[in-house]
C-alpha cells in the first residue's frame, strides 16, 4: 500500500521527505541498507550479503499493491537515510491480525528524533490498517533500540537464545517485543502470571485468619507481607515481574 508522502523537520532545520518505496526506489535502498549493515552488526545480515536489485524491485512492487503491507523511506534529496517495514505476519484468518516490523536509520541521523517520528508514523498506520499487533524482534544488546521501542509501549514477551552468531564467533540473543493496538490493550502475561495470580488469591484467604499464615510457605508469604507493610500495592499477574523479550531488531 503507499501511505501519503509528508515532510519532517529535523533540529538543524534540514527537511526529509518521508514517502512510501516503490520498485524506482530499490538502487536507494540497496545502498542504504549495505550502509547501515556496515555501520552496525544490530542487523540480519552482514554487508554482502545484500539482495540483488531485482529481488528488491520485486519486493518493493510487491508491497506497493499489498492492501495493508508498507514499507517507507525518509529521504534527504535522492538519498535514503531512514526507512521501516510493516508486514502482515501471515495470510491465514488466525494470523490476520499480526504485523512484524523492522526499522533503520543511517547512524549519522541517530538522536535527532527522525527514528521516533517514523515508529510513530509505523504503529499509526498499523492500527489504522485493521492490525491488533505489532511485533518484533532486537538484539539483546542494542540498548540504543529497546530504548525506543519501550517508549512507544512495546513490551519483552520472550527471548530467542544465540538467535545471531557473530563472524567473531560470539553470539547474541534477541529479544521479542509486541504492541497491542487493538481493543484488548491489557498488558501480556508472562507463563507465571496465573500462578502468581493464584498464590495471590490464596494468601488473601489465608491471611484472614492469621493463625493459618503458617501454612503459607516463608518464601511465598514473605514477598507479599513486605509489601502489605510497606504500602505498596500488588495485584497479581498485573505487577509481575518484567516480561522478558524475531527479526532482528533494526532501529539506532
Amino acid at each position: 500500500m503507499q501511505i501519503e508522502s509528508r515532510t519532517f523537520t529535523l533540529p538543524s532545520g534540514e527537511v526529509l521527505t518521508v514517502r512510501s518505496l516503490c520498485a524506482d526506489d530499490a538502487e536507494a535502498l540497496n545502498a542504504f541498507r549495505y550502509a547501515t549493515y556496515s555501520e552496525t552488526y544490530f542487523m540480519a545480515r552482514y554487508p554482502e550479503e545484500g539482495a540483488n536489485l531485482e529481488t528488491v524491485q520485486t519486493g518493493l512492487a510487491a508491497c506497493r499493491k499489498s492492501a495493508v503491507n508498507f514499507e517507507v523511506g525518509a529521504f534527504v534529496g535522492e538519498k535514503l537515510v531512514g526507512e521501516f517495514g510493516v508486514a502482515q505476519l501471515r495470510p491465514h484468518i488466525k494470523y490476520r491480525h499480526r504485523a512484524v516490523m523492522g526499522i533503520s536509520v543511517r547512524k549519522e541521523y541517530w538522536g535527532c528524533g527522525l527514528g521516533s517520528y517514523l515508529m510513530q508514523l509505523a504503529i499509526d498506520q498499523t492500527r489504522a490498517n485493521g492490525f491488533e499487533q505489532l511485533e518484533l524482534g532486537v538484539y539483546s544488546d542494542n540498548s540504543r533500540a529497546i530504548h525506543l521501542y519501550e517508549k512507544f509501549g512495546f513490551e519483552r514477551y520472550g527471548i530467542q537464545p544465540r538467535a545471531f552468531k557473530l563472524k567473531d564467533g560470539t553470539y547474541r540473543d534477541e529479544i521479542i517485543m509486541v504492541k497491542m493496538l487493538g481493543p484488548e490493550k491489557d498488558k501480556i502475561k508472562s507463563p507465571t502470571d496465573g500462578v502468581r495470580c493464584r498464590q495471590w488469591e490464596i494468601f488473601i484467604v489465608l491471611r484472614s485468619n492469621r493463625e493459618n499464615l503458617r501454612f503459607w510457605p516463608r518464601c511465598c508469604a514473605q514477598p507479599f507481607c513486605k509489601q502489605r507493610r510497606s504500602g505498596t500495592q500488588c495485584s497479581g499477574p498485573e505487577r509481575s515481574a518484567a516480561r522478558p523479550g524475531s527479526a532482528a531488531g533494526r532501529l539506532q
